[in-house]
């Protein structure tokens, strides 16, 4: 199987040990400025974003990464954090636990734009650069991994800000087709 097409979530964690070969910096813009793993990918998906941003930029949309890779400790920092403050049911409906997140796959993106204070929310997908993003993205490998409508089958809430790198093919048939990962993985 491609290697881009993995499925990472609850029923296919990835080990606690796992950390991609391949990862880069990118080389766009980032909400931060110092350098850290959240600004680093695969170098496939570092370079697809590179250019996704910059066709982005021909149309007036200033995206910036708010969040790449994450290793296993940090996203158990973040889990732990959500669960202590809001709660397992809140915390499980908006961030996966260790080893289920799809940005310790180095293939994950969150992205956000000036428009909605660089912030990940829901709004996001009313801005000029959402609306771009969900048009574009598939023409470069990338798809809008929770789509609204879609909790149920992936299991999270609807993020338009989240973006995942599976390659243009499987991009654009899902696009297409209107399925998630987690659907095109039971045909």
């Amino acid at each position: 199987m491609d290697p881009y097409s993995c499925l990472v979530n609850r029923e296919h964690p990835l080990p606690d040990s796992y950390i991609p070969e391949d990862l880069v910096f990118c080389e766009f813009p980032f909400a931060v400025s110092e350098p850290g793993e959240k600004r680093m990918l695969c170098r496939t998906a570092a370079e697809a974003g590179k250019r996704l941003m910059e066709y982005g930029k021909s149309f007036g949309c200033h995206l910036y990464g708010i969040s790449g890779y994450r290793s296993f400790s940090r996203q158990k920092e973040i889990y732990e954090k959500r669960l202590a403050e809001a709660g397992a049911a809140h915390a499980d409906q908006y961030i996966a636990r260790p080893g289920e997140s799809e940005h310790q796959s180095g293939l994950a993106l969150d992205l956000s734009c000036p428009a909605v204070r660089l912030e990940l929310e829901e709004a996001f997908a009313a801005t000029r650069e959402g609306r771009w993003l969900a048009a574009y993205a598939p023409m470069f490998g990338f798809i809008i991994r929770y789509p609204k409508g879609k909790e149920r089958i992936t299991g999270y809430a609807w993020e338009p800000w989240h973006i995942r790198y599976v390659g243009k093919s499987l991009a654009l048939y899902l696009s297409l087709t209107g399925m998630t990962l987690e659907e095109y993985h039971k045909i």
